[in-house]
């Protein structure tokens, strides 16, 4: 009985070492944590913001014929807004990685490493991933950390995050990796890491390592219902994904993904029985651009893709990130479904930044894009359909006022939203008809301008400006 007893404490006692060594709980963060923090950065930004506010201290109420009267005399206003996160350095010369929305827009970026702080610029941003990489400028030399290997990552393995959550700069914390793959409809790229190791506003573009002191994720969202901040639920990049994308920027300042030029959708059950699939599973053409990749494969509308390159497509959502992530000009097999039969395909992957698509969305973007006016001082953009719907314009041609510098010759006449019709009794139907006139009348010597403009209740109205 004895020996049975010594025999059953040996295993036992092998059993609980061997569960320790594999997933022992840290005794401590602190020799972790004091070796990671000087590589972890807390970055400031600054932009300025224009608003109109009405110079006297009182309100009339809603139809007061006074509210109408008093309306000329809203003045717009600039502030400075700032924002708050986190990132990490990649290159002892002072490279830094954090997330695209924490730097978008910025007028100054300010990365502070311990108490030191450095002016930023950025080398390049990917607002599709949300990534960005800066560069602090100065000689200096700093420590920086690597990245691990995220597809290592299991669920349950031990991680730490540290940032600057609401301003608390060189902040950590713990948790583990709680799910894997998670898509929660941010872009079409969407791979998360979830954790629970607390991440609040401020932590954004902040690092998660592992154990090794490796970063594993980029800290990009919380779900945090009536913004309560972490209720333990946190999204980071992978770091195997990202790592792609920082070296494109790196190298390339921009991004350079592959691109196959079809449109999806997803297989539903009803759709699977209809064409003899077994079960729900791969992405669903619905198009095919004309002179695409796709295209010049033969591949067809209707046809639902199964495998590329070799990689398994279970759902609609996963085709978009693995041909991105698939080197431009590699030449691919594709696997589809079509006429209740298994066939292949062979195609040379494009680039997604080259297509006509992309340069067409691009364009589509640019023509809603603000414009600045240099000579006013203001920056505007042209009408749009929206415009003219929300506000129930009778006209359908002008360019709105988006941004009054307080220098400009029109600041304390016109306010935001303000849409300029005509400018020297000349029809003003889109921004670079404005500025071509100005610039005419500048070269020309005259120093008058005559505006005619519809403010924010509709009426049109007449401003004499007196350019510098």
């Amino acid at each position: 009985m004895r020996l049975f007893q010594k025999i059953l404490l040996i295993l036992v006692f092998f059993n609980f070492s061997s569960y320790s060594n594999v997933g022992a709980v840290p005794e401590s963060f602190a020799d972790l944590a004091e070796k990671l923090m000087p590589s972890v950065v807390n970055i400031s930004t600054t932009q300025t913001v224009r608003t109109t506010s009405n110079q006297f201290p009182f309100q009339f109420p809603p139809g007061s014929p006074f509210e109408e009267m008093f309306k000329d005399f809203e003045k717009p206003r600039e502030r400075k807004a700032s924002s708050l996160g986190s990132g990490f350095i990649i290159k002892d010369n002072g490279m830094v990685i954090t997330n695209n929305h924490v730097i978008a827009g910025a007028d100054d970026i300010l990365v502070k490493v311990n108490s030191k702080e450095y002016k930023a610029k950025v080398i390049g941003a990917d607002p599709y991933m949300d990534i960005a990489v800066l560069k602090m400028e100065t000689k200096d030399k700093f420590k920086p950390v690597g990245f691990g290997n995220s597809d290592k990552a299991r669920v349950g393995d031990w991680v730490v995050a540290i940032g600057n959550p609401f301003g608390l700069g060189g902040t950590v914390t713990s948790g583990i990796i709680s799910a894997r793959n998670r898509d929660i409809g941010m872009t079409r790229y969407d791979d998360f890491i979830q954790t629970d190791a607390s991440i609040n506003q401020g932590n954004s573009g902040g690092p998660l390592f592992n154990l090794k002191g490796e970063v594993v994720g980029i800290n990009t969202a919380i779900i945090a219902p009536g913004q309560s901040g972490s209720i333990g639920i946190g999204f980071a990049i992978p770091s195997n994904a990202a790592s792609k994308v920082i070296d494109q920027l790196v190298n390339y300042g921009e991004t350079r993904r592959g691109w196959l030029g079809v449109r999806i959708q997803e297989v539903t059950k009803e759709i699977a029985e209809a064409v003899s699939l077994k079960k729900p599973e791969g992405a669903l053409v619905a198009s095919v651009g004309e002179k695409s990749p796709a295209d010049k494969a033969g591949i067809k509308a209707g046809d639902i893709i199964l495998k590329f390159d070799g990689k398994k497509i279970d759902t609609m959502r996963t085709l978009p990130k693995v041909v991105a992530n698939t080197e431009v000009g590699k030449s691919v097999e594709v696997q589809i479904w079509r006429n209740k039969k298994l066939i292949s395909k062979k195609l040379k992957l494009g680039r997604l930044e080259s297509s006509e698509e992309f340069k067409e969305k691009k364009s589509k973007q640019k023509k809603t894009e603000e414009f600045e006016i240099e000579k006013l001082k203001i920056t505007v953009r042209d009408l749009n359909k929206k415009d003219i719907s929300s506000r129930n314009l009778k006209i359908t041609k002008g360019v709105v006022i988006t941004e009054i510098s307080k220098n400009s010759p029109l600041s304390g006449q016109l306010n935001i939203n303000d849409i300029i019709i005509e400018a020297k009794r000349t029809p003003i139907t889109k921004s670079l008809d404005l500025k071509n006139l100005v610039d005419k009348i500048i070269k020309q010597g005259d120093k008058n301008l005559l505006l005619s403009i519809i403010d924010s209740n509709n009426r049109r109205r007449y401003i004499g400006v007196k350019l510098n």
